[in-house]
Formats: C-alpha cells, structure tokens, sequence
C-alpha cells in the first residue's frame, strides 16, 4: 500500500538499508528509552560509534519523556548532532499512534531550530519496543511528509533500515 504524497514532497524522502551511525547526514536520530543514557539496538549502536562523551552530554540532560526528542552533539559520529526520541512501547491503544508521530514530528521541529539540510531516522519503536513495522513506517512516512509540507528547511529525509526486509516495508510506502 502506497500513501499518497505529493511528488516535491516525495523526492526529498528516501530509504536505504544500512548502518545509521555510518551515514554522512547533518542530524541522526536515535531511539531512546527515556533515561538516555544508552541501551540495546540502535540506541547501544549510536552510543558505542559516538564515543563515551554522548553518554557524559546525556547525563546532564536529566531523561526524555515518551513522545518528545532531546539534542546532543555528534561526537565521533560524521553526524553534527543527534537527536533521542523515545518512542512508546507498543500496546495497540491509539495512544501510541499519537506518541509514535510525535517523536517524529518533534525530531524535525528540533532539527530545524540547526543550520542543517539532512536528517536520518532508523524505525523508531520497531525493535525491543514492539511497534508492528508495517503500521510504524506508515506513521513515519505520513508524519514526516506532512511536517515536509509545511516546513521546506530541511531537504533530505532518509529513512534507514537495518534489515532488508524492513527496507522493502518502507519503500513499498514511497513508490
């Protein structure tokens, strides 16, 4: 199923499947659990590939509720900065849905307060979390798109997937 975006919006999303921590893009964000202050997934990845200073940066920022999104510096990364969002653990009420297009919206909204042009998301939710894939990249692509819509600062999104599965999931979204 393909969801309906306008074209100048489209060709400012793409999707690649790769390691996030590795991509030449002004901003990566990561899924955080609320302490930020590291775990498994991508959240482990992003922490071990930036370097021990993220973690000294996240301390002070004291967490990050469900839904919102907190900046650092990029560190090791080739990243400037990056963003934590907390996704919500899954449980199919429609709150999640609400908390899930919230940590993406946020996540842009942030970003744009930087001088920056491109932003990478990994599927946020999707991994220890629970969030069903198929209905959270609908939720990232239609967040990000309408955000896009409005806001014309940032001029590349990239969506990056870890699994080849995953990628073809979010592609099929953009055809």
């Amino acid at each position: 199923m393909t969801i309906n975006i306008k074209q100048k919006t489209l060709n400012r999303m793409e999707v690649i499947q790769g390691d996030i921590t590795r991509l030449d893009v002004d901003i990566i964000v990561n899924a955080a659990n609320t302490s930020l202050l590291g775990g498994g997934g991508v959240d482990g990845s992003i922490h071990r590939a930036a370097g021990p200073e993220l973690l000294v940066e996240c301390k002070t920022i004291g967490g990050c509720p469900t839904g919102e999104a907190k900046i650092t510096k990029g560190y090791n990364l080739a990243a400037k900065h990056i963003i934590h969002t907390v996704g919500p653990v899954y449980s199919g009420e429609p709150k999640d849905k609400i908390l899930l297009s919230s940590c993406y919206i946020n996540s842009l909204n942030l970003a744009i307060g930087y001088d920056i042009s491109s932003i990478a998301f990994p599927a946020i939710s999707c991994g220890v979390y629970g969030y069903p894939i198929r209905e959270a990249s609908k939720i990232a692509i239609e967040a990000t798109a309408r955000f896009l819509e409005n806001k014309s600062r940032i001029k590349r999104v990239v969506f990056v997937l870890f699994s080849k599965e995953d990628y073809y999931i979010y592609a099929n979204h953009l055809k």
